[in-house]
């Protein structure tokens, strides 16, 4: 079920009259109501693919109730090891058998070795890459002994099966969202306006910036070669703010409506574009998967700890792991390889964590030196972005070379002035929300301006959404990752 559709647009109300007024008064209701709704919810794309879901819940529970009752450490490790070897296993098969047998025969037929085999038609579930990784959060933590195991299937099941972010994160760690679940929840009216703006301005994201970049980005990319170099630039600035639009308004539509239920989520992006240094942008961009490569992988592995060597095969494992996660493709690699490079100057001269604070902070307008690294930054984005892109490296490479050849100087050939605008309206608006969680939560204005500012944001939002909607429900992005 896609959130900018009809169906969701019943589906949500009718579970919120249902929870906060037949259910209120129990909590386990409640949660078993998060459960069954959850459950309608993904398998409204396709139920047979619900038994992963009820399998890894039932395995990962089955092992934090196994770890709580077991102090031997070899027989621990083997419980996690459970975990992971199936929950990965499911990923694996469903996301990486067909990338594997493929380059797997390739490389015997450079060799002259021909083989026959044939692919598999798999299917790749939706959100399989987010939920395993947070169920996984909780077998680890509970591992680690920084999680007590629940002994509530129910809570557990919500938990791993919660439909805002169900399907596309934020990833969510155990230690933050299951226990919101143990705890009576109380409707607030504060709280549940809050949460219906961000759902607001994550739909405008989606139906006004990424869909429409998405046509343009879209048309560009697939006829690249029809194009001149100045007109592949504007193909990738498209993109750049398509995929930004599309994944983080789900992001915001997850908070937003997260929070209709009592549910605090964490923030997913916080203005990446706006980052200083890449090392800025990558605690800006999907922060949930960040923070978990940080926490499960990168300082397990040493993290910046250590001789030079070891910090740059860290920093080289963690992004490319990244650009794997997302897709089983080499440009995706390639993607994640890339951001490795633009990472190490910063890393290996201790300036990772320069920029902590926010750009420009009490401040309109930002320095000369924070415009710099601002556009110096979001230039490094935009070609990383190529490859996420493009179908093969090929493509990616050939799209590359004619953008800096001569015909870079040619006219623009594609120049959607209308969409441009809201372009530039959509970044200002960000620039003086860049201290907020997301870009319509109320600013703190004095008097009569406060509810001025307010009042036209709003309806231009809306009038946005109702004027630019394509009247079709185009899927997000990371459905596919």
């Amino acid at each position: 079920m896609l959130f900018n559709s009809i169906d969701f647009a019943i589906f949500l109300p009718i579970v919120l009259i249902l929870y906060w007024f037949a259910t209120n008064k129990n909590l386990q209701l409640q949660n078993l109501l998060i459960v069954i709704a959850s459950y309608v919810f993904y398998g409204w794309w396709d139920w047979r693919f619900l038994s992963l879901i009820v399998f890894s819940t039932v395995v990962d529970y089955s092992v934090g109730l196994a770890l709580s009752n077991q102090t031997n450490q070899l027989k621990r490790k083997y419980l996690l090891w459970t975990s992971i070897l199936v929950n990965l296993g499911f990923l694996g098969f469903f996301k990486y058998y067909n990338f594997f047998l493929d380059n797997f025969i390739t490389a015997f037929t450079f060799f002259g070795q021909d083989i026959n085999s044939n692919s598999l038609n798999i299917i790749l579930p939706v959100g399989i890459s987010f939920y395993t990784f947070q169920t996984l959060s909780y077998t680890i933590d509970v591992y680690k002994r920084r999680l007590e195991p629940t002994k509530d299937i129910i809570s557990f099941a919500a938990f791993v099966a919660f439909f805002p972010q169900l399907v596309a994160g934020p990833i969510e760690r155990a230690t933050n969202l299951l226990p919101q679940f143990y705890n009576k929840r109380t409707f607030n009216k504060s709280k549940s306006i809050d949460g219906l703006r961000q759902i607001m301005w994550g739909l405008f994201k989606k139906v006004v910036i990424a869909d429409n970049c998405a046509e343009y980005a879209n048309l560009i990319f697939n006829n690249s070669a029809d194009y001149s170099g100045s007109t592949l630039v504007l193909g990738a600035l498209f993109f750049t703010f398509q995929i930004y639009g599309d994944f983080s308004g789900y992001s915001d539509i997850a908070i937003g409506t997260a929070r209709l239920f009592g549910f605090n989520l964490m923030q997913n992006f916080a203005f990446p574009y706006f980052a200083r240094d890449i090392a800025e942008f990558w605690r800006r961009w999907h922060i949930s998967l960040s923070t978990w490569f940080r926490d499960y992988l990168y300082i397990p592995l040493g993290g910046s700890k250590g001789s030079n060597q070891k910090r740059i095969r860290n920093t080289f494992i963690i992004f490319v792991v990244s650009g794997f996660w997302h897709g089983a493709n080499w440009t995706f690699i390639i993607w994640g390889a890339l951001n490795a490079l633009y990472f190490l100057p910063l890393l290996l001269r201790n300036k990772n964590r320069k920029n902590l604070n926010d750009v420009a902070s009490g401040r309109v307008f930002p320095s000369l030196n924070e415009i710099t690294g601002i556009l110096f930054t979001f230039g490094l984005t935009v070609f990383a972005w190529i490859f996420f892109r493009a179908e093969s490296i090929h493509h990616a490479s050939t799209y590359i070379l004619e953008i800096f050849s001569f015909s870079l100087f040619s006219p623009i050939e594609v120049l959607p002035f209308g969409l441009i605008l809201i372009i530039i309206a959509f970044i200002i608006v960000e620039w003086f929300h860049r201290s907020k969680e997301y870009g319509l939560q109320k600013l703190q204005l004095n008097g009569n301006a406060q509810k001025i500012a307010d009042s036209v944001l709003l309806a231009s939002v809306f009038w946005a959404i109702v004027i630019w909607n394509s009247n079709k429900e185009v899927e997000f992005i990371y459905f596919q990752f």
